[in-house]
């Protein structure tokens, strides 16, 4: 049984989640007697171009700060994404970063310019043999790992299973767990705009009367879904094995490594950070968590949230989650200790 420490939180004010958080750090440090290396990679989403709902850099200050304070050198670290936008390159993907506010620390882009540098992360699981991580990510015996817990079109939600599983992988790691899957376009809504096959990075996509997509060359990036303007493009869940390999990603990028998980269960809307445009969250705040297990504290986010709205949000995520508990990346068998802080 895995232990998650809960602060309720029902405002999500940067420097109210930021106290928060460095709280739980905290309490990891000390169940955990915790030793930090001198460099300590803080994993982080910037949010994409146009996106509002992503954890604010301001609210990382407290821990930032206490990293300092004990003579650690704190950074940020995270990879390039798969589809084409403002995180596509290491210039660009800074550049954003710097502009949401990350200012106040370095940032190591993983992966390199483009995606391409990596180092092979040996697993051998039901359908990932070996796993390609940002090579950056294997010079550091552990990493603090900040999680937005939100909806993910394809994975179900996005957490800390998802920032290890996606947000550790190269370029072509991201391919690795992507393939198979081919979003589908629903020909009443489709208005034969072009934009998914502009978006479109590999090709897949012909324009006839309507949108085709072509599964022999998609990599079910799900980036055509992301700017149909009609909504005309939907993910569909036949593709091969998904959400298992994102459990199986996880396990090959923790493999070895000394990490503290913390996630904000606030701000949670249905579709996920690197999505460009205003979304609106589904219900309140709820409070940020803690754990040294990353499958215990995806299982109490999910709980908490689907507990708060009487409804099975995300419940596709728990494919991942029984992927995980069958291949040992954690267990969804927690014990919630709940801090009597809430602030309203």
């Amino acid at each position: 049984m895995s232990d998650v420490y809960f602060i309720p939180c029902s405002e999500g004010r940067p420097e109210l989640l930021g106290a928060h958080a460095l709280e739980l750090l905290k309490i990891l440090e000390t169940k955990k007697n915790y030793a930090y290396p001198r460099k300590m990679p803080i994993k982080v989403h910037f949010g994409e171009k146009g996106n509002t709902t992503f954890i604010p850099a301001e609210t990382y200050d407290p821990i930032i700060h206490h990293l300092s304070a004990r003579e650690v050198e704190p950074f940020y670290i995270e990879t390039n994404v798969l589809y084409r936008g403002e995180r596509t390159t290491t210039e660009k993907h800074v550049r954003l970063a710097r502009a949401h506010g990350f200012t106040q620390i370095p940032i190591v882009i993983a992966d390199g310019e483009t995606g391409t540098d990596y180092v092979e992360v040996p697993i051998h699981k039901d359908y990932i043999q070996k796993c390609k991580i940002g090579k950056a990510y294997d010079r550091y015996p552990g990493f603090l790992v900040m999680s937005h817990f939100k909806g993910h079109m394809s994975a179900g939600f996005g957490g800390a299973i998802k920032q290890l599983a996606m947000g550790f992988a190269s370029r072509g790691g991201k391919l690795d767990q992507h393939s198979g899957i081919s979003p589908v376009v629903d020909a009443s809504r489709c208005i034969a705009c072009g934009i998914c096959v502009d978006k479109c990075d590999f090709d897949a996509i012909t324009l006839e009367e309507v949108a085709v997509i072509h599964d022999d060359q998609c990599v079910g990036c799900a980036g055509c879904i992301a700017v149909c303007p009609e909504g005309a493009i939907r993910n569909r869940w036949d593709g091969r094995n998904f959400l298992e390999k994102i459990a199986e990603y996880a396990y090959g990028a923790s493999l070895g490594k000394d990490n503290l998980y913390i996630s904000f269960l606030t701000g949670i809307t249905e579709d996920c950070d690197c999505i460009g445009q205003t979304m609106k969250p589904l219900t309140r705040d709820i409070g940020v968590l803690a754990s040294t297990d990353p499958l215990a504290l995806d299982a109490a986010c999910l709980d908490l949230l689907q507990k708060t709205t009487g409804h099975d949000h995300f419940n596709s995520g728990r494919v991942t989650l029984d992927h995980g508990v069958k291949i040992g990346l954690g267990s969804d068998d927690y014990t919630l200790h709940t801090l009597d802080k809430e602030d309203n």
